[in-house]
């Protein structure tokens, strides 16, 4: 059987934790971070995916662990 391939703009997007976990990067902190107020740049970072989503996140990285 071939090797399942990997969609790779899953790979660019998501990392998965040492507990099996996907983490994401929130939204709006790329850019034109000066009209954003200092809440709002501190709130940025990443996060955990919510439980819903994991499991496609998952099929579209199938080598994650």
């Amino acid at each position: 059987m071939p090797k399942m391939k990997t969609k790779s703009s899953a790979a660019k997007r998501f990392t998965v934790t040492s507990n099996g976990k996907i983490k994401r990067n929130k939204a709006y902190h790329s850019h034109e971070l000066s009209k954003m107020g200092q809440k709002a740049g501190r709130l940025a970072g990443t996060t955990l995916v919510s439980d819903a989503d994991a499991p496609r996140i998952k099929r579209m990285l199938p080598y994650s662990g």
